[in-house]
């Protein structure tokens, strides 16, 4: 893993979970940006880093990978970004229907459960951004007609008979 391009890709996916929560808060619009951010989020990073030339050709595998890791992060700065307006919203205004947040903070346990299913929704983001990453780089790899080679698993000292 190249950690340049892990840096770029933290820092794009916390720009794009801060966008994404702070736009998630208008009522009509939040289903959308909820599942732009949920299934998504990792083929427009990879796309934008593919088309400004930031990294070169990936394989399947690091499509993979860069996903998963583009999903989690984002949903991360999501939540921290989205879960402290919503409450707000949902202490000031007594209708604003995405307010549910704010029966979290009852007690001790109840901000444990939010905690634990932030990091549970991080984890399903992960997993359908890996997904879509994989199918990223692979499109990406049809279109140009480039593959990488792994060269890691070709270099053995024995051979077997």
């Amino acid at each position: 893993m190249n950690l340049i391009i892990l840096k770029q890709l933290a820092i794009l996916s916390v720009f794009a979970g801060v966008i994404l929560g702070l736009i998630t808060v208008i009522p009509y619009v939040s289903l959308f940006s909820f599942m732009i951010l949920i299934l998504c989020v990792s083929a427009f990073i990879l796309a934008y880093l593919k088309q400004n030339d930031l990294i070169g050709i990936i394989s399947i595998r690091e499509g993979c990978i860069y996903g998963a890791i583009i999903g989690f992060v984002s949903f991360t700065a999501f939540a921290v970004v989205y879960t402290p307006i919503s409450m707000l919203l949902g202490w000031l205004i007594p209708s604003y229907s995405q307010g549910f947040l704010r029966f979290f903070l009852n007690s001790f346990g109840s901000f444990v459960v939010m905690m634990l299913l932030m990091i549970l929704m991080g984890g399903i983001s992960a997993l359908f951004n890996g997904f879509s990453g994989l199918v990223t780089a692979y499109v990406y790899e049809i279109i140009t007609g480039q593959k990488k080679e792994n060269d890691q698993n070709s270099n053995f000292d024995f051979q077997i008979k």
